[in-house]
């Protein structure tokens, strides 16, 4: 695994916690879940995600969210405990600057510290970019996942 980049100065990673907090995500969530109505929306979502233990690290430049980790601890039969990645993502003006890399470690070091034997995410077989990124970060592919669309309620 790369070496994990120095923070700049005037930046930080912590939880978006607070109401706010969670609208700031809302710029860098709707790059990567275009789906996602409006801040509001996704405020709500993550309120009922985080029955199920789902948290969301950010970059912060001042207030502003530069990128996300959307993560939840869980635990299986297949991996036992385990940190799963829902949603990674930059801005795209952002790009470059490592901010992956940075939540990728962030996330890693919560996962052993609750001692967790893996940290696990899907990406899209045709997202190869992405796909070489999480190689450069020491993750291998284990898995095909699966899924079928199924009609209900809107979730």
């Amino acid at each position: 695994m790369n070496a994990t980049p120095t923070m700049p100065a005037g930046f930080a990673i912590r939880h978006a916690e607070s109401e706010a907090e969670l609208q700031a995500c809302w710029s860098a969530m709707h790059q990567l879940r275009p789906h996602l109505q409006n801040a509001q929306d996704m405020a709500q979502r993550v309120h009922r995600m985080r029955e199920d233990g789902y948290r969301v690290l950010a970059a912060w430049r001042g207030e502003e969210v530069i990128a996300l980790a959307g993560y939840r601890l869980q635990e299986n039969l297949v991996y036992g405990r385990f940190l799963y990645v829902d949603d990674l993502v930059t801005l795209e003006s952002e790009r470059g600057g490592e901010w992956g890399a940075r939540l990728i470690d962030a996330t890693t070091r919560i996962a052993e510290e609750a001692g967790c034997v893996k940290l696990v995410l899907d990406t899209g077989l045709s997202n190869a970019l992405a796909q070489r990124f999480y190689f450069r970060q020491g993750m291998l592919t284990g898995a095909m996942r699966f899924s079928k669309v199924l009609q209900g309620p809107a979730r």
